[in-house]
């Protein structure tokens, strides 16, 4: 009945198993991959006519997480998986990434990859195995894919690269000062296509020696794919690329000095509008059927890619004037914003973002339910996008793929510069709201979001700024790398590389490549590129701030204090009954964890002081020989009790009132009297021994003691 086919290789510390012909079998291409105990089924379907009239390629990535596969249910009110989350998204695009490039272009039949977590052994991350699975779904379906891929996870840690390191060593590096490096790569036999990243300030060469050693360890993966397809793989889809060169002679003919001529406005909006109306004479200079072929928008694509690139590598320069290595005109501002508790606003050339910082307390913190347990984030970045930075009046919805990818792309960045949260107990909000758009608005975000959080006070290691850069690769192997590109760069040439981080170092890269045949050697002259244009930004960004402010009126403050982990009950009292009344007579918001860490926060300092004594009063405990200020709480025939240690009391005898026999205690103290006492100490019970005699009552200060008579 079933057709099964098998393949396994030891990689690393586990067994890679690829599997195939049992399970979905309507699918083009369906394979499960298992790594250790972690198993993803990813499944490829793809049309077998585009639809008609489309100049598009229309290829969607799913992953999905099914919480069944930890043994979990899911949270929330409807306990079953929804909308994506955002490892989900995020990883969605680590697969779209690599393998879009690499479809036999002109093919522009709809395809999707569906990638199913099935099982999760809480050590290997999922997501590089449902990167495998896909490409190999991919390479057996017959669909016009130029693969396979495979991809890796790589660590460093004590000057070692580390394959596939275990998942709680890398969902927060902050906590863990031992692992420098969460990357991701994707390649090619011979290439290498995406890289992810965040690292803790690594060298331009240890990070170059980690995306080669990810490309080395994942050649036996793609080996195995191709072992896989030779055995189980269907008929190639008979699929030839349009021969559209008549068309394109004709689109060249009519409008290549136009175009040429749009492409050397230097201005952004009147480029666009100058294209546009090239575009249009174009148009109208085409046959009704010229019109009609849908190969008219690739046609255009492919003039306006030879124009802008021929310039680039022969003349050495742009369009808009700046030569490969030059970074636009930036000015950094700060302190915009009057009621916020941090603001920064980057401008570089026609790319702007309002970069605005919030301090929170643990309340705050967003709680993440991920596959391998629960955790907090102190540490947020939100990146926004709407239509009005880019002059369009599209649709506002929620925050989409691309915006999910940028902003975690910009937090990668600059959360290697974060205080350790014992030395800055805040939860830190980053939005950036991306104002005008024309090249890398994820690097505005990162060097305003740097900006922004020491405009608000948070103490980083170091500022972080980031960079864009972009390639050109002709065929006869001539290059050019481009600093900051522009948009129209980025989306007609072949590569996008974002470095960020400090003069130290790398903090974090991202590489996307649209051909195959990156060198080492490209790379490595990419990456001091880069290097040399992120020190000239640090270098504009130091003209407005180079470290942290004062903190804004408006911002909390945060003091902590650890108590015994026993009194975290007496603390939180019945039913959090003490908890929310230290909360509502201090004024201050008062947060307890599990390891007897307390975070009070208010802006206003009395209120911080006087919670901080309210449960000092419950936590410590009395010192003999101290003198205290209590209130007679109680009176006996044997002496007083007296309230004198937060809700601690103890008794004065008699005997210890007055250097003087009494009748009674009541002749000379009465209930709710403030007295003075000294903790004599404890009886062998326990309890507590005071006396008032041997302190002077007035001052509170120990009494003298009477001198002998001479005799």
């Amino acid at each position: 009945m079933f057709k099964e086919v098998k393949k396994s290789i030891q990689w690393g510390e586990d067994t890679l198993t690829l599997e195939t012909g049992k399970v979905a079998r309507q699918a083009d291409g369906s394979v499960i991959a298992t790594y250790g105990e972690t198993s993803v089924m990813a499944n490829v379907t793809f049309a077998k006519a585009p639809r008609e009239g489309q100049d598009f390629f229309p290829l969607t990535v799913h992953y999905q997480e099914k919480y069944y596969s930890a043994g979990k249910v899911p949270g929330g009110f409807f306990k079953r998986e929804a909308r994506p989350t955002e490892k989900e998204t995020l990883t969605a695009r680590l697969i779209d990434r690599p393998i879009r490039p690499l479809f036999v272009p002109g093919f522009k039949n709809e395809v999707l990859v569906m990638c199913t977590v099935l099982s999760h052994d809480l050590v290997n991350d999922p997501d590089m195995v449902a990167m495998i699975a896909a490409s190999a779904a991919l390479t057996i379906s017959g669909a016009p894919f130029m693969g396979p891929i495979a991809g890796c996870r790589v660590g460093f840690t004590d000057g070692e690269y580390v394959l596939n390191p275990e998942v709680d060593d890398m969902h927060d590096l902050r906590n863990n000062p031992e692992q420098r490096l969460d990357l991701v790569v994707a390649g090619t036999k011979s290439a290498v296509m995406m890289v992810e990243s965040e690292a803790y300030e690594l060298s331009e060469e240890e990070m170059l020696g980690a995306v080669n050693f990810a490309h080395e360890q994942i050649q036996p993966v793609i080996d195995m794919i191709i072992d896989l397809a030779e055995d189980a793989a269907k008929e190639p889809f008979d699929f030839q690329p349009p021969d559209y060169s008549d068309l394109y002679e004709a689109v060249k003919a009519a409008g290549e000095d136009k175009l040429a001529a749009a492409y050397k406005i230097q201005d952004k909006q009147e480029r666009t509008s100058a294209v546009s109306a090239a575009k249009e004479e174009i148009k109208a200079s085409l046959s009704e059927e010229q019109l009609e072929d849908p190969n008219l928008g690739s046609a255009l694509k492919k003039l306006e890619a030879s124009i802008l690139r021929g310039d680039i590598v022969k003349s050495g320069k742009r369009i808009d004037g700046r030569s490969l290595d030059e970074v636009r005109p930036i000015v950094s501002e700060t302190g915009l914003l009057p009621r916020t508790h941090g603001s920064a606003l980057f401008t570089r050339g026609e790319t702007q973002g309002l970069v605005v910082t919030t301090l929170g307390t643990g309340d705050d913190e967003q709680i993440i339910d991920a596959l391998h347990g629960n955790f907090r984030s102190n540490f947020l970045l939100h990146y926004n996008f709407p239509p009005y930075s880019v002059g369009e009046a599209g649709r506002v919805g929620p925050p989409g793929r691309r915006e999910i990818g940028h902003g975690k792309l910009a937090w990668r960045a600059l959360q290697a510069v974060l205080p350790a949260a014992t030395d800055f107990p805040y939860t830190i909000r980053v939005v950036s709201e991306i104002t005008e758009s024309n090249g890398s608005s994820s690097m505005a975000s990162v060097c305003g979001g740097s900006l922004s959080m020491m405009d608000a006070g948070v103490p980083l290691k170091a500022p972080v700024a980031g960079v864009a850069m972009g390639l050109v690769l002709e065929d006869d192997g001539s290059y050019g790398i481009l600093t900051d590109i522009l948009g129209d760069e980025d989306h007609l040439g072949d590569m996008d590389f974002k470095v960020a981080g400090t003069e130290a170092g790398i903090t974090s890269l991202q590489m996307d490549i649209k051909v195959a045949g990156i060198t080492p050697e490209i790379m490595e002259k990419a990456l001091e590129q880069a290097k040399a244009g992120r020190l000239h930004i640090l270098g504009e960004m130091a003209k407005a701030l180079t470290e942290a402010s004062e903190f804004s009126v408006h911002a909390p403050r945060i003091e902590t204090m650890q108590i015994p982990t026993d009194k975290i009950r007496e603390v939180i009292g019945s039913g959090g009954k003490v908890i929310r009344e230290i909360v509502e007579v201090s004024g201050a918001k008062v947060d307890i964890n599990d390891e007897g860490v307390i975070k009070i926060a208010s802006p206003n300092g009395e209120a911080i002081q006087k919670a901080y004594d309210m449960i000092h009063s419950i936590v410590a405990e009395p010192e003999e020989g101290k003198i205290y200020k209590g209130t007679v709480v109680k009176i006996v025939d044997f002496g007083a009790f007296v309230n004198f240690f937060g809700k601690r009391d103890g008794l004065v005898h008699v005997s210890q009132i007055e250097n003087r026999r009494l009748n009674h205690p009541s002749d000379v103290l009465k209930e709710g009297q403030d007295v003075w006492v000294k903790l004599l100490g404890f009886d062998d019970r326990g309890k507590v021994r005071l006396s008032m005699k041997v302190v002077d009552q007035e001052t509170g200060e120990e009494a003298k003691k009477e001198e002998p008579a001479d005799e």
